[in-house]
């Protein structure tokens, strides 16, 4: 069985996340949406929270389970039986990035990294800019998912009311 991880933040997971988590379902038999537990980084959303988000907008895909990790992402994988990490690629400074991370957990453990770029559709979109639109009262539907987009605007009208 040829099972990867697709690891990330997801805070929010936004349609690009799903584009390329749905693209690796097609090439693979098992796809791992991990979502990263940081507890030196506070989020927007709780962890349950985005594997609820993740689990909803992913529920298209019969070959993808959602999982979350701590620590290292190589001890995900040696725990779970993966060889293979999937990242998405949107720009020429995400490979710079990108290929240190590869190639230092390609040291650590012989875990491979398969880059997808991502399609041309969301090469301009993050997290961190759908939770700034979202926290303005912006539009962003065509970002996330209506599931992801009610869950922002609760979040932000509970921080509001403080």
């Amino acid at each position: 069985m040829r099972r990867v991880v697709c690891p990330g933040s997801f805070d929010p997971v936004t349609y690009g996340h799903i584009d390329i988590i749905g693209r690796a379902a097609k090439q693979y038999d098992e796809v791992i949406a991990a979502v990263l537990n940081n507890v030196n980084k506070r989020g927007l959303f709780t962890v349950p929270e985005k594997l609820d988000m993740l689990t909803e907008g992913t529920a298209e895909f019969d070959n993808v389970r959602v999982s979350e990790f701590d620590g290292l992402l190589v001890d995900f994988c040696r725990d779970n039986g993966i060889e293979t990490i999937v990242r998405s690629l949107r720009s020429v400074s995400d490979f710079d990035y990108e290929l240190q991370i590869a190639q230092m957990n390609y040291r650590l453990s012989g875990v491979e990294t398969v880059f997808m770029t991502a399609n041309p559709q969301y090469s301009f979109l993050s997290s961190s800019l759908v939770r700034e639109i979202a926290q303005h009262r912006g539009d962003v539907s065509s970002l996330v998912t209506p599931h992801v987009q009610e869950r922002l605007r609760e979040k932000y009208a509970e921080r509001a009311q403080g």
